[in-house]
């Protein structure tokens, strides 16, 4: 059997069946999902960054950077309208996840998915055929309903399909195919700024139809979850399915647990009114405040505006195209050491490591950028100090890459019971996504305002999150997600918010 050499803990219990192939594959596929998503976030800061696109959408931008090359650096960026372009996909997703929420309960993962990718490759294709800000930012907004349908799917998805032992290995294969989706964009658009004609820009974001036509075709061949299955009322069709995604006939233990929290959730008709309850009080703090952090972090400074970021630095055009394919690099790399890692070392010592290496390169990269452009933004790199603060920011990237990177979207998903469980993460994604669009959107304003300072807040952010996860987040490996309560009731602050008729199984585990 796959997947050995785990051992179940903080209360959690052992089912029969094991590791299986199909669920294996099922999970691999869904987590396509991630691509269109992190595509969206590579493609946008290339393509801001090719002269022949600002030329013909933001021709002030345009004007500015070629005229002002001496003049302050952490301004030459700045506006609105273009910020706009990158953020206005953030917005829309905020808003489809509320409308993804009800559809994922009602209809099925897999529904939610589809939905998504088809929303998603209009929206490519009106990008790709742009002619005026108008139509970039519907295309935008498009992308934005199809992000938010599957950031709401697909983690669910994942926690629901995946065995608890390896439960954090599988749903991190979303955050790897956003790094890939990263990664890819960011090659894409080295490759196309080359085009002399000056349409690269065209091929980047009409490329995007390739992830979204993955997740399409894809989710025509997903099967439900066994969760969703049952909570749509089919418990034979549920069961059949658990023991096929299990690899065993006796899958008693575990599907009795889905009945029981499904016979709860079903006396919950008003999901989004019950999670303000005190007994759902760490769900909802947890599901607000770790995308809250996840965003503010800064790392969408660098993923969004990588490009743009270097070229501030000084970085040529090629160099700052290549510097985000090398950060794309470490990110997808270092993604794979949280699959490895999670499930065998468990989330807060990932967030906590993470958290301290985040806050000593975010620390050392305002220095350098203090020390050569200081507040008046007028100055130059030299060719060692520029690698030094590339090989800075990487270290950052690593740092995410395996803590709030995957871990920002797995530890949400799988702390909810069934009856809230939409309605958390719908609002793991809203949350997200709100603060993903605010800092899209103010990024650049506020590096002009900020300076060199911008990175000290989002370090002195870090601590505090850092703070937060050891104090209150308890380590949630290996348990299953029906009996995710015994974690919550054992823990020092969260125990006086859990009754103990929340605790699936309570009477088994005390005897």
């Amino acid at each position: 059997m796959a997947g050995g050499g785990f051992v179940a803990q903080s209360g959690g219990r052992n089912y029969e069946g094991g590791v299986t192939t199909f669920v294996i594959i099922t999970c691999l596929v869904a987590a396509m999902g991630g691509l269109i998503f992190g595509y969206d976030i590579g493609i946008s800061g290339g393509v801001t960054s090719m002269d022949s696109f600002l030329k013909k959408f933001f021709p002030s931008v345009y004007n500015k950077e070629k005229e002002e090359r001496h003049d302050n650096m952490y301004c030459k960026f700045d506006s609105h309208l273009l910020q706009l372009f990158t953020s206005s996909l953030y917005l829309a997703a905020l808003v489809a996840s509320f409308f993804s929420s009800t559809v994922t309960r009602l209809f099925g993962r897999k529904i939610s998915m589809l939905c998504g990718g088809l929303v998603f490759l209009v929206g490519a294709i009106i990008n790709g055929a742009a002619e005026n800000v108008a139509m970039l930012i519907i295309g935008r907004l498009l992308l934005g309903v199809g992000v938010g349908f599957a950031n709401q799917s697909v983690p669910i998805y994942l926690s629901e399909m995946a065995p608890a032992k390896i439960r954090g290995a599988l749903n991190i294969g979303f955050q790897m195919a956003i790094t890939i989706g990263i990664l890819a964009a960011n090659l894409i658009n080295y490759g196309t700024s080359k085009i002399e004609d000056g349409y690269g820009w065209r091929i980047s974001l009409a490329l995007a139809a390739v992830p979204a036509v993955m997740i399409v075709v894809g989710s025509f061949f997903l099967p439900d979850t066994p969760n969703s299955i049952l909570e749509r009322g089919y418990p034979e069709k549920a069961k059949k399915m658990l023991q096929k995604i299990r690899g065993a006939d006796n899958v008693e233990a575990e599907f009795q647990d889905l009945v029981d929290a499904s016979e709860a959730a079903k006396k919950v008709e008003h999901p989004w009114k019950n999670i303000l309850q005190p007994r759902y009080r760490p769900q909802l703090v947890i599901c607000a405040l770790i995308p809250f952090f996840q965003q503010i972090t800064g790392i969408n400074v660098i993923m969004f505006y990588a490009p743009v970021l270097f070229k501030t630095l000084g970085f040529g055009d090629d160099a700052s195209l290549m510097s985000a394919v090398i950060t794309g690099m470490v990110n997808v790399v270092c993604t794979a050491v949280s699959i490895y890692s999670a499930d065998r070392f468990g989330r807060r010592i990932l967030f906590l490591e993470g958290g301290i290496q985040m806050i000593i390169s975010q620390i050392l990269v305002a220095v350098m950028i203090a020390i050569n452009f200081g507040t008046n933004g007028v100055g130059e790199m030299s060719g060692s100090t520029a690698n030094f603060v590339l090989f800075l920011i990487c270290a950052y990237v690593a740092a995410f890459a395996w803590s709030w990177g995957p871990l920002g979207w797995l530890v949400p998903s799988e702390i909810c019971p069934l009856e809230i469980r939409s309605a958390g993460q719908a609002i793991n994604v809203s949350v997200n996504m709100f603060f993903t669009f605010f800092i899209g959107q103010f990024f650049l304003t506020m590096l002009c305002h900020l300076k060199f300072g911008l990175f000290l807040f989002f370090a002195g952010f870090v601590v505090i999150m850092t703070i937060f996860i050891y104090f209150f987040l308890p380590e949630t490996k290996n348990v299953p997600i029906e009996e995710m309560n015994t974690v919550w009731k054992a823990h020092w602050f969260w125990s006086k918010y859990i009754p103990d008729d929340a605790v699936i199984g309570v009477e088994t585990h005390t005897a």
